[in-house]
C-alpha cells in the first residue's frame, strides 16, 4: 500500500513540476536583459594620444602616383642648400673679434636663449675655452681663445 501512494504522490508531483516548467518556458529567459548596441565608444584615458584621422571619401587608386614629401622648411634669407649651423657659428666665434648675439641669432635663426645654451654646452662639453665680453653698447660678444 505504501509503495501505490508513493507512486501516486511522485505522479502528482511530476505534473506540478512540468506546469512550472511550461510556465517559466513561456515567460522567457531570465538572464541579462537584451539592450540596444552601445552609439558611443568607451572614452580615452586623458592625456592620451589621439589617432590620426583620413580624408573623408579619399581612397588610394593602384595605378595613382604617390604624394611628395614636402619642401624642407627655409626661414626668410636663408640660403637654400644649408650647412651644419653649429660648425657655422664655431667659424664665427674663431674669428678675431668674435661674434656678437645678434650675429649668431641672425645667422642661425635662434633665439637669444638658445645661442646662449649654446655656447654654455661649447665650453664644458664641446672642449672649446669660450671668451665672453661686453662691447661698450652693451652688446655680448663670444670668441673662442686659440
Amino acid at each position: 500500500m505504501r509503495g501505490a501512494r508513493a507512486e501516486k504522490d511522485d505522479s502528482k508531483m511530476n505534473t506540478e513540476t512540468n506546469d512550472k516548467a511550461a510556465n517559466v518556458a513561456e515567460q522567457g529567459d531570465h538572464g541579462a536583459p537584451e539592450t540596444a548596441p552601445a552609439k558611443k565608444g568607451a572614452s580615452k584615458k586623458k592625456g592620451a594620444p589621439k589617432a590620426k584621422k583620413s580624408a573623408k571619401g579619399a581612397k588610394a587608386k593602384a595605378g595613382a602616383p604617390k604624394r611628395e614629401a614636402k619642401a624642407a622648411r627655409t626661414r626668410k634669407g636663408a640660403p637654400e642648400a644649408r650647412s651644419n649651423k653649429r660648425a657655422e657659428v664655431i667659424a664665427m666665434m674663431k674669428r678675431a673679434k668674435g661674434a656678437t648675439l645678434a650675429e649668431i641669432m641672425e645667422t642661425t635663426g635662434w633665439q637669444p636663449h638658445t645661442v646662449r645654451g649654446f655656447v654654455s654646452l661649447l665650453g664644458s662639453k664641446g672642449g672649446e675655452n669660450v671668451e665672453s665680453t661686453k662691447n661698450a653698447a652693451g652688446e655680448r660678444s663670444y670668441r673662442i681663445a686659440k
